[in-house]
């Protein structure tokens, strides 16, 4: 185990973490600031969570009405 995590290149695989991170943080608390979606919150909310960087993008482009 401790080879493998010594094989990885963190250069590579911490700036990836990071977008994902703050991709989800910001659709999680627009989607709870947000009145109305394009469908249910609850599949929004599982899109956002278990789809990891697509499901935040997918939100964004799908899932917000437009004012």
């Amino acid at each position: 185990m401790e080879e493998l995590l010594n094989e990885i290149n963190w250069a590579v695989i911490a700036p990836i973490l990071i977008i994902q991170a703050i991709l989800l943080t910001v659709a999680l608390v627009d989607l709870v600031r947000i009145s109305k979606t394009n469908g249910p919150k609850w599949v929004w909310l599982l899109v956002i969570l278990f789809v990891n960087i697509i499901g935040p993008i997918l939100y964004f482009i799908f899932g917000r009405r437009p004012h």
